[in-house]
């Protein structure tokens, strides 16, 4: 059975490992080919799954795992600028 580590862009276990074969190595390259961590929970519930998966596969401790780098607005946007409305 398929273990699903990111369930917002149905990202597998196998695909990571995959990934991480092909020679991408931190979670912030992981989540630029994937998409991992870019759905609606923003990397809150699969990154810690994603990150146990990279430390299995690389030797690793999952602290020794560096965490994507998070990017926020540089200001609070009103919701219209999302659902396109005009102001």
């Amino acid at each position: 059975m398929t273990e699903i580590v990111c369930r917002c862009e149905d990202i597998t276990k196998e695909e990571i490992a995959e990934a991480l074969d092909q020679g991408y190595k931190t979670l912030e390259e992981l989540k630029r080919v994937l998409r991992c961590g870019m759905g609606p929970c923003q990397g809150r519930t699969c990154t810690p799954l994603i990150a146990r998966v990279v430390a299995e596969k690389m030797g690793k401790s999952v602290a020794d795992v560096s965490r994507p780098v998070t990017r926020p607005p540089l200001q609070p946007l009103p919701l219209s600028t999302f659902a396109g409305e005009e102001e």
